[in-house]
Order: structure tokens, then sequence, then C-alpha cells
């Protein structure tokens, strides 16, 4: 049995989920089995909800999050937003030591610790205590040096330009 690794996409480029969800296609080429979770993007479409069917029975998507927090559309309270945080780590928690996936993705985690609605500790436990062969995957920016020591891979996705700077909207099939 190979030792599972801790992989970190963090960083301010774009990239971050997407890079999650090739690893997710390559792993399920070998019938590895996968779970994401996703922690922030929970309220809104994105086409990965619909891509990530077509990868069953070996992919698994929970949406928890209730969208992007305080931005945009937001309305909700903060604490709305840390109770629903809290129910993504006992998810993730139950998935990770259910010996079912091979891969399990916590989507935009780093977010979700950065914006203060879940403990840096709370991660550094699903890390320490996951079984020995499950990859595990944390994504979305401001990843927490205490996180980045205890990894085996880190990744920062560096922009150099986006279409954001002319005007240019997000693009379906391309930002969501």
């Amino acid at each position: 049995m190979v030792n599972g690794l801790t992989i970190i996409y963090t960083g301010k480029g774009k990239g971050k989920t997407t890079a999650a969800l090739g690893l997710a296609l390559r792993a399920s080429g070998y019938e590895e089995k996968i779970c994401m979770i996703q922690f922030i993007k929970g309220s809104w479409h994105y086409g990965e909800m619909d891509s990530s069917k077509k990868l069953e029975p070996n992919f698994e998507m929970v949406a928890v999050g209730k969208g992007f927090v305080g931005i945009i559309d937001d309305k909700s309270p903060k604490e709305d937003h840390e109770k629903i945080a809290k129910e993504a780590i006992k998810i993730s928690n139950e998935k990770i030591q259910s010996e079912k996936y091979d891969i399990v993705i916590l989507d935009e985690i780093n977010y979700a610790v950065n914006l203060g609605l879940i403990d840096v500790k709370d991660v550094i436990n699903l890390i320490k205590n996951k079984p020995k062969f499950v990859d595990l995957v944390l994504t979305g920016n401001y990843a927490k040096e205490e996180i980045i020591e205890i990894a085996d891979l880190v990744t920062e996705m560096k922009e150099i330009k986006h279409p954001f700077q002319k005007g240019i909207k997000a693009k379906k099939g391309i930002d969501f």
C-alpha cells in the first residue's frame, strides 16, 4: 500500500480547482474513487457540478457552501457561512475516514480558513488523521503556513495576466 499525499493548490492565479479536477479526471481513468467537497461554492451553479456526474460512480461531488462570502450577491450573515463550513469539516472527516475514497478534494478550504469560517487546527487534524492510503487535495488561496509545512506537494498559481483586467467577465466553461 502506497502512502497517500497531501497536495495543496493555492495562490492568487486561476486554476486551483481546475488542477484538482484534472487530477480527479486522471485518477478516475485508473478506477480510483474520488470525493470532492466544496466549502464555498455550494449555492452557485458551476460546470463541474454537471460534468462530475459523468465520472460517476468513481467521482462524488458534495457542494456544501452557501456561495462566496461577503462578495457579489452574498446576503448571508457570516454566522451562516461558519455553520455550513463546520458542517463541511464534519462531512470531510466522514468521507476521509470512510475508506471508500482514494482521493478526497477539499475545494476552497484554504479560503474558508482565511475567512475565519473554520479553524486551521481542524484542517491539520484532517490531514494528520487521514488513513495512510488517502490522497488529500486542498485548494484555495491563502494556504496557511502550518498546513503548507505538513503537505507533501504545494503548487502556487501566480497570476500574470487576467481577462478581468480588460473588463472581460467570467466565461462559462472557462471560469465556472
